[in-house]
């Protein structure tokens, strides 16, 4: 709509536009929480990458096997990157020094983290100790797992092949428990510390196959 007006002279003007009016939106209030929700989404998923990223450390695993008993080199090591780690405690590739020169607790098998529960700077072997291997089998052993420092005692069973008059008692021999493997099949190798007099009439009784293990203490 225009309107025309008429001054004191008697002209008329030009027409006037009347002023326009803006219509205002009206802002949903469910539209704006959920602006607010998606901007806090967006940071809450800025903030666990960040947090990925800082958990991502580099540690140390196991190059090539380590033997129960033989001191570890830079050589048997290998740094690698483990992201989160959650549950576990490798030994940070920082700690390399601490690591190098102990002895290992276990047997150390290539591709897997190594922490500091695997290795020892204690004695495996006491003075006049030596160490043996026992293949036995599953039901011979006396706990589920055997586990680095159990105290176990070896007796000798009869011999089936001697008369039952000259079937002396068990002679006892006491060991100390370095490692045990479990292969696949049905049976177990027990690494045992032995006193060295002792070591030659295990070894004889072993592949007679006259030998029983006890559990006398767990470490």
């Amino acid at each position: 709509m225009s309107l025309a007006t008429r001054n004191g002279s008697g002209s008329v003007d030009a027409p006037v536009n009347p002023p326009t009016v803006v219509r205002q939106r009206r802002v949903r209030p469910g539209l704006l929480g959920l602006a607010v929700l998606l901007i806090a989404l967006g940071g809450l998923g800025a903030a666990f990458a960040v947090t990925s990223v800082r958990a991502t450390g580099s540690y140390l695993a196991v190059a090539r096997p380590v033997e129960v008993g033989r001191e570890i080199s830079a050589g048997d090591l290998v740094t690698v990157p483990v992201a989160g780690g959650q549950g576990l405690r490798p030994v940070p590739a920082g700690r390399l020094d601490e690591v190098v020169g102990k002895r290992a607790a276990v047997a150390l098998l290539p591709g897997t983290l190594l922490t500091l529960g695997q290795v020892t700077d204690a004695p495996l072997l006491g003075p006049g100790q030596q160490q043996i291997a026992l293949g036995l089998k599953t039901a011979q052993v006396p706990a589920r797992e055997l586990h680095p420092g159990d105290k176990v005692l070896l007796v000798s069973t009869p011999d089936k092949n001697a008369d039952d008059n000259t079937a002396a008692a068990g002679t006892r021999f006491t060991a100390t428990v370095i490692d045990m493997v479990s292969p696949a099949n049905d049976s177990r190798v027990l690494y045992l510390a032995l006193l060295t007099r002792d070591v030659p009439a295990v070894v004889a009784l072993a592949s007679q196959e006259r030998l029983a293990v006890v559990l006398t203490e767990a470490a």
